[in-house]
């Protein structure tokens, strides 16, 4: 019951009060898989195959070295954004890129790629006014100055950018006179902007890792933090000082304020954080915060609705594992899987570890359901980014992930733990479990790559969700999902008027074929990454479903009927402005 500490969380507070460091740099609990069940024959309509190479993305992401990291800088990656930075209602792509530790290879930036509208994407990075090297980590995607075009903030080992969008095509770096630049040297990680004080305008909140410094981390094997089975690998997170949290609070005129201190925020110290989200998880009608860690308990600000947060993960059970052990979280996805109108928590970890899946119970207190769901029967990889998105139209969100190795070290003296390894995706069964697919998505699906971010949207304006895959030291993954049958879907884009114009933090719970399914408007999720921000439903056999818009401002609007099969444009205050339907078929758009 909220309030009370159940015997998993007294357990977990003891046992976090008492780690030590382990002669390792990376948290893992040494679990085996457990034995699958039977498939259930059911099928499966999602089909994935990776086009990216005609679509136009070949540049490969560059990030240290893909043989024989020395630091752990070369190793966590970074993200991607799957965003419509143009308006012109066709899924842009912009991807993060890094550099190696002796030198910026030729190429080494991050890239925007326009969408063609016919399968195909345009590189317009320089004409954009994006090109940049250096170690970026993280992408938030979201309006902060309310213009109707989205601005983009990207974090890095070095100093973060703040990237207006100029609304004809091009971007301005406007980090300094925002008030966001620094004199040191920080490990940004996970970003996301959020309208915490419900003024209209987004603030952002900034993670970062760990500090780092080239002249001060141990090389490989030069510490019990700096081996791992027996083989030197890169030092860290553990044994390393870890990073502070920032929030800023947006001033409404172009400027930033930083109030990590009056606002509770710099009070968690304790955790080596990686990917933010933001949403309304307990119901209250204000936006918190969740940051998956590595190898610390991850965080769970609450929002208190006064300007202030107070950290509460342990309380509300999505801090450490249900036996009460730190985990190496990297990626997290939001979405509701049991069809109870809250958002539930899935959580990526390291090899020989499960990853987590935390159901809601509708207000903000969670439950390690990964046992009882059959996720706990894949521990073979390290995971990263990861989706809630019902990638058949079932009208059941499935779980999808990506995973890759950071020794690449280990790989060549265990087979046990490859370097490259397959993306993971589990299928709803709709009655709490899961059941994972091995072969039955497609080719793209099990093919192993060492892949970090991932974005989840319709690039192709077909009706289902596509999947957008950073691969190190490789170009990326691009899997256009083929759906087969009759299923129903939905897309609401929402656009505030009141709320800040991405709406960023409000929530859309549809009821339909007596499932009730809650879905947030996000700027960050899966692994430092952006997801298309037209919330997808899928619907099964229903044709039609009853909306109910929760606004950041707190007010409510519903909409009963809305007839699938379409995007609607709703505008806070004024209703369903436009509805989309999209008559080119699947073979007519890949025909051209």
């Amino acid at each position: 019951m909220p309030g009370e500490l159940s015997r998993r969380q007294v357990l977990s507070l003891a046992a976090v009060g008492s780690v030590k460091l382990k002669a390792q740099g990376v948290a893992s609990r040494g679990v085996r898989a457990q034995p699958r069940a039977k498939l259930s024959g059911l099928p499966f309509g999602a089909h994935f195959t990776d086009v990216a190479r005609q679509a136009g993305l070949t540049h490969p992401t560059i990030y240290g070295s893909p043989d024989d990291p020395r630091y752990i800088l070369e190793t966590i990656g970074c993200g991607a954004a799957f965003l419509d930075y143009d308006n012109d209602g066709w899924i842009d792509i912009f991807i993060l890129n890094g550099r190696s530790v002796d030198g910026i290879p030729d190429g080494a930036t991050n890239r925007l790629y326009r969408n063609n509208r016919d399968g195909t994407f345009t590189d317009v990075t320089e004409d954009a006014g994006l090109a940049r090297s250096g170690w970026a980590a993280a992408v938030c995607v979201g309006d902060c100055n309310n213009s109707g075009y989205e601005d983009l903030f990207v974090t890095y080992w070095g100093q973060n950018v703040l990237y207006r969008n100029n609304g004809d095509g091009t971007f301005t770096d406007v980090t300094a006179e925002s008030g966001l630049a620094r004199s040191d040297v920080r490990w940004g990680s996970g970003c996301t902007f959020l309208d915490y004080n419900r003024d209209g305008h987004l603030d952002l909140f900034v993670a970062n890792y760990l500090e780092f410094d080239f002249k001060s981390v141990p090389l490989p094997g030069e510490s019990s933090v700096c081996v791992w089975k027996g083989v030197p690998v890169v030092c860290g997170p553990r044994g390393l000082r870890r990073g502070h949290n920032l929030l800023y609070r947006n001033n409404g005129d172009g400027t930033f304020t930083d109030v990590s201190v009056d606002s509770g925020i710099a009070s968690a110290t304790e955790s080596y954080a990686l990917t933010a989200v933001a949403a309304d998880f307990d119901g209250d009608g204000w936006q918190d915060i969740f940051v998956a860690c590595d190898s610390s308990p991850s965080l769970f600000f609450r929002n208190n609705g006064d300007g202030t947060f107070t950290e509460e993960a342990l309380e509300r059970g999505c801090a450490v594992s249900e036996d009460g052990a730190e985990q190496a979280g990297m990626g997290v996805a939001v979405g509701d899987y049991d069809l109870d109108g809250s958002l539930d928590l899935f959580k990526t970890h390291f090899f020989d570890d499960t990853h987590v899946l935390y159901r809601n119970d509708g207000t903000g207190y969670f439950e390690d359901m990964t046992l009882r769901s059959g996720i706990g029967v894949e521990t073979r990889y390290v995971g990263w980014g990861a989706g809630l998105a019902d990638l058949d139209n079932s009208g059941l969100p499935d779980i999808f992930f990506v995973t890759g190795s950071v020794y690449p070290q280990v790989a060549r003296e265990f087979e046990r733990y490859p370097a490259a390894t397959p993306r993971v995706l589990f299928r709803n069964l709709g009655d709490g479990r899961f059941e994972e697919l091995l072969e039955e998505a497609g080719a793209a699906v099990s093919a192993a790559k060492c892949s970090r971010g991932c974005a989840f949207g319709d690039f192709d304006n077909d009706g289902d969700v596509d999947i957008l895959i950073v691969n190190l030291n490789q170009a990326p993954s691009l899997l256009r999902n083929d759906v087969s049958g009759e299923a129903n879907w939905l897309k609401v884009k929402l656009v505030g008027t009141e709320s800040n114009r991405s709406a960023i933090g409000a929530t859309v719970i549809a009821e339909y074929d007596g499932r009730r399914q809650a879905q947030a408007v996000l700027s960050q999720s899966s692994f430092h990454s952006a997801n298309d921000s037209r919330l997808h439903f899928g619907l099964g056999e229903a044709k039609s479903a009853d909306l109910e818009i929760r606004w950041p401002t707190g007010k409510s609007e519903a909409f009963a009927g809305v007839k699938a099969n379409a995007l609607v444009r709703i505008e806070e205050g004024a209703g369903i402005v436009s509805r989309e339907g999209w008559p080119a078929s699947r073979t007519q758009l890949r025909a051209g």
